[in-house]
């Protein structure tokens, strides 16, 4: 939802979305009357649509969900509501309508993280990071703190779900994006490899996750880095979000920076465990993450027929890569992967 996207004016006239925003405008306006502007703005990989409005000389997004919803039950109100609460940077809220399924938020503007970076020094950089990465420190602290009542807290990323994650690589990115056959040996020996990473991920203490914590979901807004796409949160492994950051599938974390992070949020999220533990956990973490964040890719690609993360693939099976190729027990897994794909050979 960072970049506006350009539109002929009679696509955007005809786009049934657009009509759907402009006569929400219309009844929030109410009295007050003038007119406003609605451009379309690139989304992510869900079925949300966002749109950029000008207001009164403001300018405020909506998020148009594609069924109407009850506000009481809306994941990302209750999940900001319950981050704005732990003092994190979020977006305001301005307006809900749940019966044609509108979110009217804060503009955050359009610098990403990602953008951000690109012309970033070394020094900024680093500043940056320290900040994203204090923060993740800030919600394990502040949920372990409080009450855990939001639904955020009763989904987790249990065996099940992780599991399940590592199987739609296979079906989108192994076979559906790329084209590769499986063989009978193959497939079981990566549901055992599977099954076997799952397990001692999913037995790792628990703590709540952004879920999706990377430099595109990152924006910087009055000198911080604030928070969108958090309607997943849930229970997960302490180095989930970290994971998420530092091996990041859209910019390249110099190794040295990623060290000085890793070690950072050990001694502040994690004090107790050792160098050795925490590093496991980190490097195994990333393995499931990098694995999944391609099977999304994947299905953009196959069956979405929508190319745009075709060009953070190469970065996110580097990852993949590194992290298999780390421990003797991901050793089959990792071998089974490259035979099919060339980049992790």
């Amino acid at each position: 939802m960072s970049e506006a996207t350009h539109r002929s004016d009679s696509e955007t006239v005809t786009d049934p979305a657009v009509v759907v925003v402009r006569r929400y405008l219309g009844d929030w306006r109410g009295s007050a009357g003038g007119g406003f502007e609605v451009a379309p703005l690139s989304g992510d990989a869900s079925t949300r649509r966002y749109f950029r409005v000008r207001v009164d000389g403001q300018t405020l997004v909506v998020a148009l969900y594609p069924e109407p919803f009850e506000a009481g039950e809306l994941a990302f109100l209750g999940t900001r509501e319950l981050l704005d609460g732990y003092g994190l940077p979020v977006p305001a809220v301005v307006d809900v309508d749940g019966g044609r399924g509108v979110v009217l938020q804060e503009d955050l503007g359009d610098q990403t993280l990602q953008e951000v970076l690109r012309e970033a020094s070394p020094e900024r950089r680093e500043e940056l990071y320290l900040e994203a990465v204090d923060d993740i420190v800030v919600l394990q602290h502040k949920a372990a703190e409080g009450p855990q009542r939001a639904e955020c807290f009763r989904i987790a990323f249990d065996i099940e779900k992780l599991t399940w994650e590592l199987h739609y690589f296979l079906k989108h990115f192994l076979e559906g994006h790329r084209r590769r056959e499986l063989t009978v040996e193959d497939r079981a020996i990566l549901s055992e490899a599977f099954h076997v990473l799952c397990q001692e991920i999913a037995s790792w203490p628990r703590t709540l996750c952004h879920r999706d914590y990377h430099s595109r979901n990152l924006m910087l807004h009055r000198e911080r880095l604030y928070w969108i796409d958090f309607q997943d949160a849930r229970m997960g492994p302490t180095t989930y979000d970290l994971a998420s950051l530092l091996h990041d599938a859209y910019v390249d974390v110099p190794e040295e920076l990623r060290e000085t992070l890793t070690e950072r949020f050990r001694q502040r999220a994690v004090p107790g465990e050792t160098r050795e533990l925490f590093r496991r956990r980190f490097e195994l973490m990333s393995a499931q993450r990098t694995l999944k964040a391609l099977g999304t890719f994947g299905y953009m690609a196959s069956v979405r027929q929508n190319p745009v993360y075709l060009p953070y693939m190469p970065r996110t099976l580097a990852h993949a890569r590194r992290v298999l190729s780390r421990y003797p027990e991901l050793e089959r897994l990792w071998r089974t992967l490259a035979r099919h794909i060339e980049e992790l050979a």
